[in-house]
């Protein structure tokens, strides 16, 4: 595996592998490695001659420093995962190679920026964006792999390269959850033991409700209900949002259907988490 920190040099690898008639598969991540991101890889290379993986942390994304501070640092590890799931390339870009002095250009996607994670972190999607943007113009992937778990992401993700005319196509990934049914994240190493404990409360309402929807509860109201008995049973939970919303603007529904998503924001013990299922889909995690 290469480790490359260059622009100039990963457009030398991709152009040469092209030549060669490899097609690119690509997933975007921020380090600090888990079997999610795993899952990523491995998806990738089922749809693509060869992997490469970008493990940058983009200031331009987080709206509070002192979380951006706190991003764990998994170097060494990152790039043993990578090697041992077959990555031809991880490609580890500075701050100065991604965002040169007098950098001043930034991309938003209108509306779906603004809602939801959006409404809560301002700013937040516009540098998810600006970033993706930088890596698909810079690495021009065939295929680009992202994770189900960051629902909006991959809504704004999608938008963001339709309307810039990208020819990546975008796979998106179950998200991967731990035995408790916690969706993986590179905060959880952030929660202490009694935390820990309450994050798993996040997804056991999303699957209580979606099992009550199963046996034909259709209300978003009552849904959300259920959703609520469970994440509000501990004090170290506080809720920023819980929504139904259609997949594709993700606006709120009047009636669930199986097509819908159960979005899920709190802070759990001071570290932000989010999780979503969509109504119709198996998960993997449920009990």
């Amino acid at each position: 595996m290469d480790v490359i920190t260059s622009s100039e040099a990963l457009r030398d690898f991709v152009s040469s592998k092209r030549m060669e008639g490899d097609t690119v598969g690509f997933v975007p991540t921020m380090g600090a490695l888990h079997r999610g991101h795993l899952s990523l890889i491995d998806l990738a290379h089922r749809h693509a001659d060869i992997v490469i993986v970008s493990a940058f942390v983009n200031p331009l994304q987080f709206d509070n420093a002192e979380d951006f501070d706190r991003y764990p640092e998994t170097r060494h590890a990152d790039e043993e995962m990578c090697r041992q799931r077959g990555v031809q390339v991880l490609y580890r870009p500075n701050a100065a190679e991604m965002y040169p002095n007098g950098f001043a250009t930034s991309v938003h996607v209108d509306r779906l920026s603004s809602i939801l994670e959006g409404a809560s972190r301002p700013g937040h999607f516009d540098g998810v964006a600006t970033v993706v943007a930088k890596l698909f113009n810079t690495v021009d992937p065939d295929v680009a792999v992202f994770g189900a778990k960051d629902f909006q992401q991959v809504a704004v993700i999608r938008r963001m390269a339709l309307d810039l005319g990208f020819r990546v196509r975008i796979v998106v990934a179950p998200t991967v959850r731990e035995n408790d049914g916690l969706a993986m994240s590179s905060r959880n190493v952030r929660l202490d033991t009694e935390a820990r404990r309450a994050a798993a409360q996040l997804s056991k309402g999303l699957f209580a409700a979606r099992a009550a929807f199963r046996t034909g509860t259709t209300n978003p109201d009552v849904l959300l209900y259920l959703v609520a008995g469970h994440i509000g049973a501990t004090q170290l939970v506080t809720v920023d949002y819980v929504h139904i919303v259609d997949p594709y603007d993700l606006e709120p529904v009047e009636e669930a259907g199986p097509d819908d998503v159960l979005l899920v924001a709190a802070v759990v013990g001071g570290v932000r988490l989010i999780d979503n299922l969509v109504l119709g889909d198996d998960d993997p995690g449920e009990d």
